[in-house]
């Protein structure tokens, strides 16, 4: 006996399983009559044994038809099933993947990178770019309103996130011109203690608390001088002296535009700065291949 039976048969004889009646069956399916009945002769033919009694009562399963049935809407369960997970595929690969960020990632020409290597595969996929502000330090991927973000650690509930590191950079100060500590080549963090800090919105929760250094503080309350949203009212409030901030290495560029400065600060560690999705969303085809994009131009595993 073969098994090599096609979907199609297996439909076939659930249909007529169900309604006892080809008739009903073929509408059912929207097949013919005649058609419908050749197909399942044929099935029987090559099972090698009869499924449905004929006479002029009805129709009636054998008990070979019987103990197929189960078996064979299982089949066609799993194949929807899969079926089903093709479609979501494909239309994964068709759709649009959003991607949040608070700052844009200029090192290197990293965006253009990725998007490259990403579209390469997927010439069809849409990126769309989502600039978020620093109230919400996920970028968009709390609320859904991104697929992956390029964000900086720690983020508030980071439970719920993977990432892969695009950069780990020291930390510089960023301060007025004018500022006394300027003519310095390098700073302690024990000399920024006093200063007042830029600080950013509490929404951030623990971002916050990384860049305003409060584990470095030995318990010393950071003295705020302003809040800042963007990289904007950053710059803004460095030019006006109401304070000095943290930045990372690979961020300099968008501050120093004039009339502020930058130097290496001693004692902290690293900034990360990474490219994040929700947990949930790790398997999804887009998420997945933009983030071994990602890891390919950075080089990391």
């Amino acid at each position: 006996m073969t098994l090599d039976v096609h979907v199609r048969d297996l439909r076939y004889f659930v249909a007529v399983a169900e309604e006892l009646h080809f008739t009903r069956a073929a509408e059912r399916l929207y097949v013919s009559q005649p058609a419908l009945s050749k197909q399942v002769r044929a099935l029987e033919r090559q099972l090698g044994i009869e499924l449905f009694r004929r006479d002029r009562h009805g129709v009636a399963l054998t008990d070979a038809g019987t103990a197929l049935l189960p078996h064979a809407r299982r089949v066609l369960a799993d194949w929807a099933e899969g079926a089903a997970a093709v479609e979501a595929a494909r239309a994964a690969q068709h759709s649009t993947l959003v991607v949040g960020m608070s700052t844009s990632p200029v090192r290197g020409g990293l965006l253009p990178a990725i998007r490259s290597r990403f579209t390469a595969a997927h010439p069809e996929a849409v990126i769309q770019l989502r600039q978020v502000n620093w109230e919400d330090p996920s970028a968009g991927l709390a609320d859904g309103a991104a697929d992956v973000a390029f964000v900086w650690l720690p983020l508030p509930g980071q439970e719920r996130y993977d990432w892969t590191v695009v950069a780990e950079e020291p930390l510089m100060v960023a301060l007025p011109d004018t500022h006394p500590l300027s003519d310095r080549t390098e700073v302690d963090f024990t000399d920024l203690l006093d200063e007042p800090f830029l600080a950013l919105p509490k929404s951030t929760g623990p971002l916050r608390d990384y860049w305003l250094a409060l584990d470095a503080r030995d318990g010393r309350p950071p003295r705020i001088g302003a809040e800042i949203a963007s990289t904007e009212e950053t710059y803004e409030a460095l030019t006006a002296g109401l304070g000095v901030c943290l930045v990372a290495a690979g961020n300099v560029p968008l501050l120093t535009l004039g009339g502020v400065i930058a130097r290496p600060v001693r004692g902290l560690t690293p900034s990360r700065y990474v490219l994040a999705w929700r947990r949930e969303d790790g398997r999804r085809p887009l998420v997945r291949e933009y983030a071994e994009a990602c890891r390919r131009v950075t080089g990391r595993s």
